[in-house]
């Protein structure tokens, strides 16, 4: 079917949500597997690629404004001062535009900012059911097990829709109505300015209905008509903290399902969280109790989990990470990181390098085949190909004021529990001793050593800590060695 784009979405998310009960944030503002609840209502809008995205604000409108302009640059934001009501909210979008010399001749989409399961899919065969049927407006409904709440769908003889009426003005017959409206609407745009003007406030609220366009249309003799939702559960819509899980949840298990079909294995759904940013390739497997959240990426037959949670985090093909946090991070292919590792901000692997057991990492870029395997702390650092970092070493890279970095060049080999004193260089094919403190340049080949002899003090124990186990072990091993 063709599809001929809509002249404006106009988005509402100027109202408070109160029961979201949040001193800090509007309800459109907040997150949802990777976006706001605002954020997905645009991105939704984005797939109709339409002349023009307004989005209606309010409560907390700076915040919103700022939010919007930071994810949407080209999506307008238009001020409602006071929240009278839906139809006033697209009265105001409307005025906005004309202001500025704009006519909506096409078809105009209204959507809500609280609907996040609304997808770009459905949105569009409201417009080409709108424009199939010749219909001056078109509302998404859906037949929902608990109709709590919405709007109720009156339907005539024919089935054609007569009006809708809200929850709070209906009757009890009206109130047993399964089919209930989304808040979403396809407008022929030219009569929804027309029929705005004529919505009147006497009803339960004293607010002017977008609801009312609908009969103010019918009785001017236009064609009214109805796309019932194929998924319910596409239309429902965020006013509290427990719908808001409840969304998630149905978010999560489609975004699951996606990757599923599309060739990873997730091994336990349930406790596998996607951020809708999330990219993959074939044969990824995702083990339980994960969490991949924002732009991160999966590389064909990577392995991720248990227990990891990535975010803006790249894993390259055949890697394995396991145990491990890590943000704004590279692995490379065939890399391994963890158990209990944290790859910081600014974490590059290389390929077939590894981070170990109990290893954090920050701004450090790590060779292919280099290996930080175990207990230790790399920050600000650069380490070349092929070399090891012993257990228990330390980049010590901030001296109270800034950071300074540490070089160590390819095939080195440095000891266990070293601290690198940032800012020193250990060039190519150097070792270094354990226990040493490196402070000063180590030339390439060279053996770095900066720890004192060994001194012994016999007899120390019996001496010092009579009576004790040791002292009595003492004994009886220096007994051993003259017989």
């Amino acid at each position: 079917m063709s599809f001929n784009p809509p002249a404006a979405v106009v988005v509402l998310a100027a109202g408070g949500g109160t029961r979201m009960k949040s001193a800090v944030l509007p309800k459109v503002l907040h997150p949802l597997c990777g976006r706001t609840l605002v954020g997905h209502a645009a991105a939704a809008a984005r797939e109709l690629h339409p002349e023009h995205l307004v989005v209606v604000i309010g409560h907390m409108r700076e915040k919103v404004a700022a939010h919007l302009a930071e994810v949407d640059p080209e999506a307008r934001t238009v001020v409602q001062e006071q929240q009278n009501g839906t139809g006033h909210a697209v009265r105001t979008a409307l005025e906005a535009l004309a202001a500025d010399g704009i006519s909506l001749d096409g078809t105009v989409v209204v959507s809500t900012g609280d609907t996040p399961l609304l997808t770009g899919a459905t949105l569009r065969r409201l417009v080409q059911a709108h424009a199939a049927d010749g219909n001056a407006a078109t509302v998404l409904t859906a037949e929902v097990p608990d109709a709590s709440g919405y709007g109720r769908i009156l339907r005539g003889p024919s089935h054609e829709v007569r009006r809708i009426v809200e929850h709070k003005d209906a009757t009890e017959a009206q109130l047993r109505i399964a089919e209930i409206n989304s808040g979403v609407f396809a407008f022929d745009g030219k009569l929804l300015g027309e029929a705005l003007a004529q919505v009147r406030t006497d009803n339960s609220q004293g607010e002017e209905y977008l609801t009312d366009v609908l009969g103010i249309l019918r009785e001017e003799g236009h064609r009214v008509g109805a796309l019932v939702a194929a998924d319910f559960r596409d239309i429902l819509g965020i006013n509290d903290r427990v719908q808001l899980a409840q969304a998630r949840r149905i978010m999560n298990d489609r975004l699951v399902e996606d990757a599923m079909r599309a060739g990873v294995t997730v091994v336990d759904p349930a406790t596998t969280w996607l951020d809708v940013q999330v990219t993959y390739e074939q044969d990824a497997v995702i083990l339980p109790n994960t969490q991949l959240q924002g732009a991160t990426s999966i590389g064909e037959g990577a392995e991720v989990g248990p227990n990891c949670t990535l975010r803006d985090t790249a894993v390259g093909a055949g890697a394995h990470v396991s145990n491990t946090t890590a943000t704004e991070s590279v692995v490379g292919p065939g890399a391994t990181v963890g158990p209990y590792a944290y790859l910081r901000p600014g974490t590059v692997l290389g390929a077939k390098g590894k981070i170990g057991t109990y290893v954090e990492t920050k701004n450090a870029v790590i060779g292919e085949g280099s290996k930080v395997p175990h207990l230790s702390y790399v920050g600000d650092a650069t380490i070349g190909v092929g070399s090891n970092i012993g257990a228990a070493s330390v980049f010590v890279n901030y001296d109270g004021v800034h950071k300074h970095h540490t070089t160590i060049g390819d095939h080195c080999r440095t000891g266990s529990d070293n601290m690198f004193v940032a800012p020193v260089v250990v060039g190519d094919g150097a070792y270094t001793a354990a226990g040493s403190v490196i402070y000063k340049d180590v030339p390439a080949g060279a053996l770095g050593v900066t720890r004192p002899q060994q001194r012994n003090v016999e007899g120390w124990v019996e001496r010092k800590r009579p009576g004790t186990a040791a002292a009595q072990a003492a004994v009886e091993a220096r007994a051993r060695g003259e017989e």
